[in-house]
């Protein structure tokens, strides 16, 4: 398939959510509380919630910025591409791109709202997180349809309460929600509990997808405190082979069969032996173990059950035999250090060579299309939506490299509301 014809579509993008958000949106008993967006003294930008100050890190939105520059130190708003806040210029910076779709996760509630779990006033968070959830579907996604993706977040300390949410914005067209990939981690009931049924059957009444985001435990994965940067960013996507194998043993998938979860961020490139090595050790711990899985394989019900996800992974590509080619999908992860922003469609078509057309089509948008019930076509014409078209409208628009340190204001106070 020529380049300029692809249509892409990324479900593991993210946002930094501006500073209005929660305009208008939060119940009045709730307004002196709602997260507020402050400037520090020196001149870096963060929230302030519940007692608590949480900083951007460069990382998080280094698009167009010199790798040289990237960081994990804290930025302020001059120092960010406005396409990471604002939805507007987002599109504009997607057509740059070539990319029809975005799902986008949260940034400073963390993957799954740890933040809002954390908060001891509870009816508080939910009334915060039911504000995120109307936000990020009526303005992040609603203001141009076709384009994002909706995705909720959950109240994660109230599976109950999380159902009800789930079931609200379905009627709102949102059928995705992020998830951690270990609750217990987060100091909650394993996913080996019933405790989060309720949750699991209200995704899978109303066809919603659970998302678990690399990293949404809460817990780097490190081998010793001295370990450089570069084994964090190995083990990342690899940590979710734990996420992998907890759901296929928990027998949710049992339980619950119309229900799909989301490796985000996790790659593709394992799997191949991840699900050998299931099936492997099912054979021989089966008839000691007690584990039942209905007369079925566990990488028959993983690759019924599982949507697979990856930003540039030749392997994963080449032994898509091996995997379910239904429910591989492709990211961007615009704006972090890991995004193939501007040249997601070079860069992709690396590991598409010798892939047919109708795999490269599942890959790069139907796939997400399917599962997260998103008709992108419904809004623009399907010739409106490649590579090329969507370039076409972006022409003016810069995406050059920018040095910004010579950017940070100096002097601000931290109590000033950006």
């Amino acid at each position: 398939m020529n380049i300029d014809d692809l249509i892409l579509v990324s479900v593991d993008d993210h946002v930094i959510e501006p500073a209005n958000m929660f305009d208008g949106r939060v119940p009045k008993k709730y307004e002196a509380a709602a997260p507020r967006f402050v400037r520090r003294d020196d001149g870096t930008m963060a929230w302030l919630y519940d007692g608590k100050e949480i900083l951007n890190p460069a990382l998080n939105a280094v698009a167009g910025r010199p790798p040289e520059e990237f960081g994990a130190e804290p930025t302020c708003i001059e120092e960010i591409r406005s396409g990471c806040y604002d939805i507007d210029d987002r599109v504009k910076d997607m057509n740059a791109n070539g990319v029809l779709g975005s799902m986008c996760f949260p940034s400073f509630p963390r993957f799954c709202g740890q933040l809002f779990m954390e908060s001891e006033d509870k009816d508080q968070a939910a009334a915060l997180v039911r504000a995120y959830n109307d936000w990020h579907i009526e303005e992040w996604a609603g203001t141009h349809p076709g384009r994002i993706i909706p995705l909720a977040l959950p109240m994660m300390w109230d599976p109950i309460a999380t159902a009800a949410e789930i079931r609200r914005l379905a009627e709102k067209g949102c059928h995705a929600v992020t998830f951690s990939s270990s609750p217990y981690d987060l100091g909650l009931p394993s996913l080996y509990s019933d405790h989060w049924d309720p949750f699991w059957e209200a995704c899978a009444e109303t066809g919603t997808v659970v998302c678990m985001h690399l990293g949404s435990n809460s817990i780097p994965p490190m081998t010793s405190p001295d370990a450089p940067i570069e084994l964090v960013y190995t083990l990342s996507p690899i940590g979710l082979f734990s996420a992998a194998a907890d759901l296929l043993w928990s027998k949710v998938f049992l339980k619950f069969p119309t229900l799909r979860v989301a490796l985000s961020e996790g790659g593709i490139g394992w799997l191949p032996y991840f699900q050998e090595r299931v099936d492997y050790i099912y054979k021989h711990t089966q008839h000691w173990s007690g584990m039942d899985l209905g007369g079925r394989l566990p990488s028959e019900i993983f690759a019924e059950h599982v949507i697979l996800c990856f930003i540039d992974d030749l392997v994963g590509v080449e032994n898509r035999a091996h995997l379910n080619i239904d429910n591989i999908t492709w990211e961007c992860d615009y704006p972090h250090s890991d995004t193939t922003w501007p040249n997601a469609p070079e860069i992709l078509q690396r590991s598409l060579g010798g892939v047919s057309d109708d795999e490269i089509n599942k890959i790069t948008h139907l796939n997400a299309m399917r599962h997260f019930d998103y008709d992108p076509f419904a809004h623009i014409p399907r010739e409106q939506a490649t590579v090329s078209a969507l370039r076409a409208e972006a022409q003016d628009w810069d995406i050059s490299l920018k040095s910004i340190k010579h950017l940070r204001p100096a002097g601000a106070s931290a109590a000033q509301a950006f």
